[in-house]
């Protein structure tokens, strides 16, 4: 079914100088919801995603992105010949 990557979010907030404790802290997005970004198995809901959107001023595809489970599957085919 492919997953949301976060790794935009995580390098827009570093960019804009807000920590993950800012967040947390403003009640932006919880402990748990943090975690789960972190982890790469993270849903979060709209509201969070428009409450992010609004501190870090952007869109949402600025914090996002869809990887479908073929380009997963290239990634990691990939990264395992790099490792041969």
């Amino acid at each position: 079914m492919g997953r949301i990557d976060y790794s935009k979010l995580r390098a827009l907030m570093a960019e804009k100088g807000i920590t993950s404790y800012v967040v947390k802290r403003d009640k932006i997005i919880g402990q748990a919801t943090w975690r789960k970004i972190q982890d790469g198995t993270g849903d979060i809901d709209t509201r969070t995603i428009a409450a992010l959107c609004e501190v870090l001023e952007c869109q949402p595809g600025d914090i996002m992105t869809y990887v479908s489970d073929a380009e997963e599957a290239a990634e990691r085919g990939s990264s395992d010949e790099s490792n041969i």
